[in-house]
């Protein structure tokens, strides 16, 4: 990877708005993003459900120049780890416990210090719609060290671009940012705010008990 950085962001950039052309134009899914207004006007962390592939992608397409919290084992990925490293994604391996915490938070200090918003899906991992896995404490490190407003994302995109990573044609992935919270709770407030935000909020995107879209 001899590109400049720069460029790199650039066509992550071009890569997630085609993402979301092609979703649309080939599978007829449509993507609508609520709740820009809650974004802070300074780089703030955003925490994002995580049900799909189409999350990562769309990242890109959302925010300019975003820094990623991502699991550490996929920059050993031949050619995107070397992309995602170069472009300055933020690693964390999770079985070196407290000292890879330590080095996520120093990264997304930097990362906000540059004007990059920091993301991270604080589950860790994907999961079903309408599922959770319990929230891991890199988040609320990030809320207590950076002292930062984190903005709560919820997703339905596992209807449509689910685990299985077969596309089901027809829909509206929607992408709502809720309220950010503000810093200086405890641990004990935080977490539980902002897995019941994400989640409720998330759930009521997931289609009705008669099997209509709940989009509205």
């Amino acid at each position: 990877m001899l590109l400049p950085r720069k460029y790199l962001v650039k066509g992550q950039t071009l890569w997630s708005h085609s993402v979301v052309f092609l979703t649309r134009v080939i599978g007829g899914i449509r993507l609508e993003v609520r709740g820009r207004k809650n974004l802070p006007a300074e780089p703030s962390i955003v925490a994002m459900k995580h049900q799909s592939a189409f999350d990562t992608f769309i990242i890109h397409s959302l925010f300019k120049d975003p820094a990623i919290v991502m699991k550490a084992e996929l920059l050993r990925i031949p050619i995107y780890g070397v992309f995602c490293r170069k472009s300055g994604m933020i690693p964390i391996d999770r079985s070196a416990g407290a000292s890879s915490l330590r080095k996520m938070m120093k990264a997304s200090g930097k990362a906000l210090a540059a004007g990059r918003p920091v993301i991270i899906f604080p589950e860790g991992t994907r999961t079903l719609p309408g599922e959770h896995h319990p929230y891991q404490p890199g988040i609320s490190g990030l809320y207590r060290h950076l002292d930062k407003p984190v903005v709560p994302v919820a997703v339905n995109s596992g209807l449509y671009w689910p685990k299985s990573g077969k596309v089901r044609p027809g829909g509206t992935i929607v992408i709502e940012f809720l309220e950010p919270i503000a810093p200086g709770m405890g641990k004990t407030e935080f977490l539980p705010l902002l897995e019941q935000q994400i989640e409720s909020a998330s759930q009521r995107l997931l289609p009705d008990p008669s099997g209509r879209e709940n989009v509205t």
